[in-house]
């Protein structure tokens, strides 16, 4: 059973972690709320799914700040920025950050809960994208560098004669290698060949 998705919270107003509490369990996800930036970065583990809910105006590290270095660490987590402060300033940078939105306070309960469903759906999204890229990778890295050069010219559209000719190898040695790296791609025609390829995001592939 895989992890279940927490909504973490960053912000030192107790109102909104009532409010993200309440959020929580009517989506029927868990609620961690930390009081200081200092205190999510001591605690998050990023291999955790969820979303962050970030405060723009914190002691210590602001929202932003704390934004900045998780997108500089290379975390995805999906953010829905709130404040009580918001300006175009402070929006544009959130925005630019990555943030999902950024929700002035007072906000509606159900405006909150539909931000963060779509948070969760994107991190799960991205979840999928990297676990299917990963398998996708380890599938061409499995494969000999001869394999290989007959792959890169099997996605350029070249056929088993073509690639004959440019190797200098029999049709046969071709075929040969062909199903030998169809098999180790777990591909069943040229269409999810070009897929697994495209997967590994791989350009030389």
């Amino acid at each position: 059973m895989g992890v279940e998705p927490t909504i973490f919270v960053v912000d030192d107003d107790a109102g909104v972690s009532r409010a993200l509490a309440s959020a929580g369990a009517l989506l029927g996800h868990p609620v961690r709320a930390f009081a200081s930036a200092a205190e999510f970065l001591a605690a998050y583990d990023p291999a955790a799914p969820g979303c962050l809910v970030l405060d723009v105006k914190m002691p210590g590290m602001t929202g932003l700040e704390l934004q900045r270095k998780l997108a500089d660490d290379g975390v995805r987590l999906p953010v829905v920025m709130v404040s009580g402060h918001a300006d175009v300033r402070i929006a544009v940078e959130a925005m630019t950050l990555g943030a999902l939105t950024l929700l002035e306070k007072p906000f509606r309960l159900d405006e909150l809960m539909a931000h963060l469903r779509t948070a969760l759906a994107r991190d799960a999204a991205a979840r999928v994208a990297a676990e299917r890229q990963d398998a996708a990778a380890a599938r061409l890295a499995a494969l000999t560098p001869k394999e290989r050069e007959v792959l890169e010219r099997i996605a350029r559209g070249a056929t088993n004669k073509d690639i004959a000719a440019e190797l200098g190898l029999s049709v046969r040695a071709v075929e040969d290698r062909r199903a030998r790296l169809m098999k180790k791609m777990d591909a069943r025609s040229v269409a999810d060949l070009v897929w697994v390829i495209s997967a590994t995001g791989d350009p030389g592939a």
